[in-house]
C-alpha cells in the first residue's frame, strides 16, 4: 500500500507510520446518557489496545429514506453533546455536515468535518469544510470510481487544507446493494491521504427496507478484516449497545458488546501485514 501522509486530529495522529485507528459510534446522536455511555466505553477501549480514536456521530441525519424518520437533536443540540464527549472523554468528535453554512460553527466544536458519500461532489460544501482549517473525511459517493475522488480532495486542498480522510464505504451493485472492490483501498492511497474502511455502511441495503435502509452487520467483521488485510490507516464502525434498537441505521451498526473482540482480531492481521 501507498504511504500515506500523517494527519492530526485533536491529540490523535492517522496515518503512515501509525497505529491502525478507529472512528466508531452510534450513527445519531441520541440522548446525552446514551452519547456519554458510548463515547466512554469507546474511548476506554481503544486506549486500552493502542488505537487512536476519534467519536463520530450525526446531528442530524438529513439523508434518511423517510422524512418520517428520526434525524437527531439539531445542529445546536448536537453540537453541545460532542462538546460534552470531548470534555468528558478527552476523545477528538467527528460529525457530517451537509450545508455549507454548517461547516463554521460545526468546527466550532468538531475536530473532524465529514462530507457524506451523496454529496462529495458538492464544491461549496468541500471548499467550505477545507477553509475551516479542521480535519475534513470525504466519504466515497457509492457511485463513484475510487480515482474519481481525486477532484473532491483537490476543491478541499485548493483552500490550503491538507488535514484530509478519505473513506471508502461499498460502491452501487444493482439495487438495493452495495459491493466493496477491494482495489479501492489502494488506488485511494494514491491521492496520498489516510485511506479509512467505512464497514458498516458497506453492508448497508440501501433503501432495502422501503422507508428505511436495510443491512447485514453479520458481514461487518468479514469485511473489516479483509481490508485491514489490503492495508487501511483506520476503520469506520458505527457502534451501539443495542443495533435493533438503535434509532439509524441499526442494521448496518456493530454491537458495541463485540467490539472489542473485533477489534483483537483486525490489530493481528494488521500486525502481520506491517511485519511486526
Amino acid at each position: 500500500m501507498v504511504s500515506t501522509r500523517r494527519v492530526r486530529i485533536g491529540s490523535e495522529t492517522f496515518g503512515a507510520g501509525e497505529p491502525l485507528g478507529l472512528v466508531a459510534g452510534p450513527c445519531v446522536l441520541e440522548d446525552r446518557e446514551t452519547t456519554l455511555r458510548h463515547a466512554a466505553a469507546l474511548r476506554e477501549i481503544t486506549g486500552r489496545l493502542g488505537m487512536p480514536f476519534v467519536f463520530k456521530a450525526s446531528f442530524d441525519k438529513a439523508n434518511r429514506s423517510s422524512h418520517r424518520s428520526f434525524r437527531g437533536p439539531g445542529l445546536e443540540g448536537g453540537l453541545r453533546l460532542l462538546e460534552e464527549v470531548k470534555r468528558e472523554t478527552g476523545a477528538p468528535v467527528l460529525t457530517d455536515v451537509h450545508e455549507a453554512w454548517q461547516a463554521e460553527l460545526a468546527a466550532e466544536v468538531a475536530d473532524v468535518l465529514q462530507v457524506p458519500a451523496f454529496l462529495c461532489r458538492q464544491t461549496d460544501l468541500l471548499l467550505a469544510c477545507g477553509r475551516t482549517g479542521k480535519a475534513v473525511n470525504i466519504k466515497k459517493g457509492q457511485f463513484l470510481a475510487p480515482w474519481d475522488v481525486r477532484g473532491a480532495v483537490e476543491k478541499v486542498v485548493s483552500t490550503g487544507n491538507e488535514a484530509i480522510l478519505v473513506t471508502e464505504r461499498g460502491s452501487c451493485f444493482g439495487y438495493n446493494n452495495l459491493v466493496v472492490d477491494f482495489r479501492s483501498l489502494p488506488i485511494l492511497a494514491e491521492l496520498g491521504f489516510p485511506v479509512v474502511f467505512d464497514a458498516g455502511h458497506s453492508v448497508q441495503f440501501p433503501g432495502g427496507l422501503g422507508e428505511r435502509s436495510g443491512g447485514d452487520r453479520r458481514m461487518i467483521p468479514v469485511l473489516a478484516r479483509a481490508a485491514v488485510a489490503v492495508g487501511v490507516d483506520a476503520l469506520f464502525l458505527e457502534v451501539h449497545e443495542d443495533p435493533d434498537r438503535a434509532p439509524s441505521d441499526g442494521p448496518n451498526s456493530f454491537p458495541l458488546g463485540a467490539t472489542e473482540t473485533l477489534l483483537l482480531e483486525v490489530l493481528r492481521i494488521d500486525r502481520a501485514r506491517r511485519g511486526a
